[in-house]
């Protein structure tokens, strides 16, 4: 088997893991304003201890 390695998403807040060649976890993510600092996540994912 692969070595699966798991990166993090990459809006700043979240901690969630991605798949191997994506960037963010998902869309609200990807959608999030990069101009204002966040502190909290908006992905919806139980798993993430910053949704809101």
């Amino acid at each position: 088997m692969p070595n699966q390695e798991k990166t993090k998403c990459a809006h700043i807040p979240c901690v969630c893991d991605v798949v191997p060649g994506q960037e963010y976890c998902s869309d609200a993510c990807r959608d999030a304003g990069s101009e204002e600092v966040e502190v909290a996540c908006q992905c919806g994912h139980a798993s993430c201890p910053l949704t809101v």
